[in-house]
């Protein structure tokens, strides 16, 4: 793992100072770090030198680029579309999970594992086009808030990593989403929330039937998961959309790790980030034992493979972009 040790850089010269690219960073070790990795792999005289078309930034999206508490958002989405449909017709709720997902408890769904999820959300996701399924998100991101904080869900993406983000392409960098989130719901909405267009989101996807009708031919989303982007998910979607290392991987939960892995195992310099879920006065606390965004092995075997720890109450001055 790449690590580097000279101060921040204060002044490009003499008495000309440097606009801080990471504001609503503090001037901890977290940002001091990244930035002087950023500056060493972007200097043409450095011997760690990443040529513009290796520059490749991953990043994970719920827990790591927007808020995943209490529930990841896209399921809190699929439990108001089930509750919208079962409205128009009550006969859909055949299952205690729809009739728990009709009545939006949360609890209950999550309490149904694995099993649960996945059938709120094949009932939700599929028999439509992808347009019409699209269409149905943006409506959502316009009107729905967040149980806790009362913001819209596009607003709770985190303002420190939508710098970073931003960063790096500055500095050359081709940022992506690699998330196992779905596909089709983080492309409507990463190009403004991120500012990555829709073919560098990389996600988990329902399988796909082409078909054409009165409207025209279209791409119908249908109840079957094609591919789950999630632990050892990543690095293969990675491998076979990307065709390359990252030179920068970032996650916060143990989905996440093999991503991490991978990326930081390549040749030459590399940085792997976890973002740490450490404040529960302005967001949220939990690792080990918790429900969603679960971390483990990234706080026992990150440092040791030198992955940055970043501490969101000692190293962020700002949460949400929308607070």
């Amino acid at each position: 793992m790449f690590r580097f040790s000279l101060a921040l850089p204060l002044t490009l010269m003499a008495g000309v100072s440097l606009a801080d690219p990471l504001p609503s960073w503090n001037n901890t070790d977290s940002k001091t770090r990244i930035i002087d990795f950023v500056e060493t792999v972007t200097d043409p005289a450095s011997d760690s030198y990443v040529t513009p078309g290796d520059r490749i930034a991953t990043f994970d999206n719920d827990g790591t680029l927007w808020g995943e508490q209490p529930l990841y958002f896209q399921l809190i989405f699929a439990i108001d579309v089930i509750g919208a449909m079962a409205q128009d017709d009550p006969s859909i709720l055949t299952s205690d999970t729809l009739k728990a997902a009709a009545n939006r408890d949360y609890k209950a769904v999550l309490d149904g594992g694995k099993e649960s999820i996945l059938e709120a959300m094949k009932v939700s996701h599929s028999g439509m086009s992808v347009d019409e399924f699209q269409a149905r998100v943006a409506e959502w991101l316009a009107t729905a808030t967040h149980p806790d904080t009362g913001l819209r869900y596009d607003q709770m993406t985190y303002q420190p990593m939508v710098e970073l983000l931003r960063y790096l392409r500055d500095e050359g960098f081709k940022t992506y989403i690699v998330s196992g989130g779905g596909i089709h719901f983080m492309r409507v909405f990463a190009e403004e929330a991120y500012g990555i267009p829709p073919e560098q989101v990389i996600g988990t996807y329902t399988a796909t039937e082409y078909r054409t009708g009165d409207d025209g031919p279209q791409i119908v989303k249908a109840p079957a998961i094609g591919f789950v982007d999630d632990k050892e998910g990543k690095p293969i979607n990675i491998d076979r959309i990307i065709g390359k290392r990252p030179v920068i991987a970032g996650g916060n939960s143990d989905g996440d790790f093999a991503m991490i892995e991978w990326s930081t195992a390549g040749e030459g310099p590399r940085l792997g980030l976890i973002v740490h879920h450490t404040d529960a006065a302005r967001e949220y606390s939990y690792d080990r034992d918790s429900h969603i965004g679960q971390l483990v092995d990234g706080l026992d075997k990150g440092p040791g493979m030198g992955w940055l720890i970043v501490d969101m109450a000692q190293d962020w001055d700002r949460i949400y972009t929308g607070r």
